[in-house]
């Protein structure tokens, strides 16, 4: 630890003397410096131990001397060497008093100890303990290597650290979960801090905070050398990081930094195996696909699991979502089979596991921001999700989630499951500019003709065709004779130029009325 005060007073070759300020000795000292001046503090930084002879202070007033101590007080002054045998014999007691009664340590000088001894003491003592936190700072990052090496995961750097630190330590992924913490009890105070590593992770790595309360101050660390952070490091001690605990801290940063670039260095590699195995099974190859998966995937195909495809709709959409799925992957032991394609990313994750789920979670959040103007075009990614499939339907999942993907972009959804799709109605795909603009066309000439008062062809057209051509049961829900059915709808194929014996013609003015429906409620309420 620094020199200080009590430190100084105990150095035999100094002869100091305690006259004030007993109770202070404990202050640290930063440096020692002589200064003759009235009025020093404008050339101080706090922390020192001001050495003086008085030549230019009047040190038997009291009220001088009063103005003068409190002064070097405000300013963080550690204590006063006042050297007697040179303008005074002995420390005035104005001195003294005013000393006394602001609380800082004085100290007095003998004549044969010189200012530069006292610099001399302080100046070794601090470079003494420079060096001792250097000496630790090295034995530390060695214990942290070992730790990094020895095969025991994170958990183990992370155990070491805190002993160096003498506090707690813990390591986050990117979605700000907990992934290990020593002593175990730190846990739940990290998993506190996960807004706060949120926060960190929106900015450029390197990145550091503070936070601090009642209970500890924590400095949280991001992890990374690129534009986005790939974890995080929280640290709690008692109080501000020493030398030593700096250079602790700093070693493990860099350490989990190393072990995350080489990561990402193995997923590379795994990706690039991912993406030959999905073009087996796309292929119609599940064998093949089976034997190069090997340990790794093989897994995965041995159960029903999902083909997603996510779409980037904000430049890091895919990447966010692809870290989170990851990061709950990697909590379950989890395969996930992932492969970047552009501007969007395919994966095969197992049905029903902590991957699809965090997915889902991740676009709910998406869903349930501020009410969106551009539909999923606000959102950071659009997805689609398949059916439950296997080895061999895996060109079908796809095409699934390929429908399903292009749905969710039409509807403003950052999610679409195919199996909406499949157990819903068709009806909902109507709602579509396209959709509406083709059924608009080609009713137009109906509602022209109804708007000039010559009969209500497109309500007789809607009951005719809910009805199934059943004449009578169709003019009873029009309130008119059957007759006035018939000629309405001799009228329609006249003015449509088209037969409605044909069932094509049939089928597209019944999607033409109902994707108008929505204009018009009332008029599809047996639809």
């Amino acid at each position: 630890m620094p020199p200080t005060l009590a430190s100084l007073v105990q150095h035999s070759a100094l002869k100091l003397t305690v006259r004030a300020g007993a109770d202070r000795l404990g202050t640290p000292v930063r440096w020692a410096h002589a200064s003759e001046l009235a009025d020093p503090v404008p050339y101080m930084d706090g922390g020192e131990l001001l050495l003086v002879t008085a030549t230019n202070l009047d040190a038997e007033n009291a009220d001088s001397m009063r103005r003068y101590v409190r002064r070097l007080a405000g300013a963080g002054v550690a204590g006063v060497g006042f050297a007697v045998g040179v303008n005074y014999d002995d420390i005035p007691e104005a001195l003294v008093d005013a000393a006394e009664e602001a609380g800082l340590p004085l100290l007095e000088v003998p004549r044969r100890t010189p200012f530069l001894a006292i610099s001399k003491a302080v100046s070794a003592a601090i470079a003494a303990d420079q060096y001792r936190a250097v000496t630790a700072g090295f034995e530390a990052q060695r214990e942290l290597t070992k730790a990094a090496l020895a095969g025991d995961g994170p958990a183990g750097l992370l155990a070491r650290l805190a002993a160096h630190i003498d506090g707690w330590a813990a390591l986050y992924d990117t979605s700000g979960v907990v992934l290990a913490a020593a002593p175990d009890w730190a846990a739940r105070r990290a998993a506190a801090l996960t807004p706060d590593v949120e926060r960190l992770r929106d900015r450029p790595a390197p990145a550091s905070i503070v936070v601090a309360d009642s209970e500890d101050r924590v400095e949280l660390q991001s992890l990374g050398t690129g534009r986005r952070a790939r974890g995080a490091l929280a640290v709690g001690t008692g109080a501000a990081l020493g030398t030593a605990e700096r250079y602790a801290v700093h070693s493990a940063v860099a350490l989990l930094t190393l072990t995350t670039a080489r990561s990402r260095s193995l997923q590379g590699a795994e990706q690039r195996l991912g993406a030959a195995v999905l073009r087996m099974l796309l292929a119609g190859e599940p064998d093949h696909a089976r034997a190069v998966a090997g340990d790794l995937y093989g897994g995965l195909l041995d159960a029903p699991f999902r083909l997603l495809i996510a779409e980037a709709a904000a430049p890091a959409g895919p990447e966010l979502l692809t870290e989170t799925m990851e990061a709950a992957a990697a909590r379950t032991g989890e395969a996930l089979l992932l492969v970047p394609e552009g501007e969007r990313v395919v994966v095969l994750a197992a049905d029903g596991g902590a991957a699809v789920a965090a997915c889902a979670a991740y676009a709910e959040a998406q869903d349930d921001r501020a009410p969106r103007e551009g539909g999923a075009e606000d959102s950071d990614v659009v997805v689609g999700l398949s059916a439950p499939a296997g080895p061999i339907a895996v060109s079908a999942a796809y095409k699934q989630a390929e429908q399903a993907l292009s749905v969710a972009r039409r509807r403003g959804r950052a999610l679409v499951e195919h199996e909406e799709l499949a157990a819903g109605s068709v009806l909902p795909l109507l709602a579509d500019d396209a959709v509406r603009a083709f059924a608009d066309g080609m009713l137009r000439a109906l509602h022209e003709h109804d708007a000039k008062g010559r009969g209500d062809l497109v309500a007789s057209l809607r009951a005719w065709l809910s009805r199934h051509g059943q004449w009578d049961a169709a003019a009873a829900d029009l309130g008119v004779h059957r007759h006035t059915l018939r000629y309405r709808m001799r009228r329609v194929e006249e003015i449509l130029g088209c037969s409605l014996d044909d069932p094509d013609v049939r089928m597209e003015l019944w999607l033409a009325l109902k994707a108008t429906a929505a204009t018009t409620p009332a008029e599809d309420s047996r639809g």
